[in-house]
């Protein structure tokens, strides 16, 4: 009489074995079907950076193609520039766009002119709204100074048009109207948004450094200085941009303040003379690229800063 062990493992199996000879193929359905869920999560994961995708290439195109219109023209002769196509490459590319707009619109002076202008601008943005900042921030639990920052704030909701008749009126009255009225009132729209920047900045320094060198005899003009504003280098640097750009391209003010037309910034001239380019679409294209390409020097010059002061700001 043979022994028979029914618990033995070697007629049993491995555990699962019973189920998977019952019910054949059931271990490749849910192979499957983890499988598809997966695949299904992938796509999901994909279709919105696909879309993502998309849209910034549109966006991109939006500034690529006028972009390429505008240095294509500015290089055209007179005759290629109204040929009906614009998008065509010059054949042969000519400067006589650049050397009869350069002295058409008189660029020399109003470049000169602009940029007097832009650099009374962005220095004066810089160290008043530093200052500003640098005395609302250490002294925020003060109603005064809190309050003044509010007041500033309020004040990013009046643009120039809104108060344009009586900054002309008191422009003229006081005998700037002229490209130093127009730089001084760039450099007072800007503050609020300017301090708003640096006193979120400078509120989340370290006061200890300040305390520090105070302990060692340092006055609160040498702290700001010698210690703080070397600092607000980062954030400097994106006032500036913000400054620069704002007061290179800006054509209402210095067109309602200033009297005399000898003394126009360059995008006033420009329009000036824009009805001796409406068929010397080569002329006015150059006359364009010229006026931008200072902007764009200033921006691939401090674009690292200007990022390092936005980043900074954000994380802090």
């Amino acid at each position: 009489m043979t022994n028979q062990v029914p618990n033995s493992p070697a007629l049993q199996g491995t555990p699962g074995a019973e189920h998977e000879n019952t019910i054949p193929g059931i271990g490749n359905s849910r192979n499957t079907e983890l499988g598809s869920t997966t695949t299904r999560r992938r796509i999901g994961r994909r279709r919105p950076g696909l879309l993502l995708t998309i849209v910034l290439i549109v966006c991109s195109l939006t500034v690529i193609a006028p972009l390429f219109v505008s240095v294509t023209m500015a290089f055209k002769t007179g005759a290629q520039s109204v040929d009906g196509n614009a998008f065509s490459l010059p054949a042969p590319f000519s400067l006589e766009g650049f050397t009869t707009a350069w002295t058409l619109t008189n660029f020399p002076r109003g470049f000169t002119i602009s940029l007097v202008v832009t650099a009374i601008t962005v220095v004066g943005t810089i160290i008043l709204s530093a200052l500003a900042a640098f005395a609302i921030a250490r002294n925020w639990d003060r109603k005064f100074f809190r309050w003044s920052f509010f007041y500033l704030l309020a004040a990013m909701f009046l643009p120039f048009p809104v108060l344009a008749l009586s900054q002309v009126k008191l422009t003229g009255i006081v005998g700037l109207d002229n490209p130093i009225g127009v730089a001084i009132l760039h450099v007072m729209f800007q503050l609020s948004f300017s301090v708003m920047l640096f006193t979120a900045f400078l509120r989340s320094l370290p006061q200890e450094l300040e305390e520090s060198a105070r302990i060692d005899g340092a006055s609160t003009w040498q702290v700001f200085w010698q210690l703080v504003f070397p600092l607000l280098a980062p954030m400097s640097a994106t006032v500036g941009i913000f400054a620069f750009l704002v007061s290179w391209n800006d054509f209402m003010m210095p067109s309602l303040i200033t009297s005399d037309a000898a003394m126009q910034t360059l995008p006033v001239l420009q329009k000036i003379f824009q009805t001796q380019f409406s068929n010397n679409y080569n002329v006015a294209f150059a006359s364009y690229l010229m006026a931008m390409a200072p902007a764009i020097l200033v921006y691939l010059f401090t674009q690292r800063w200007v990022m390092s002061g936005v980043t900074q700001g954000a994380i802090k």
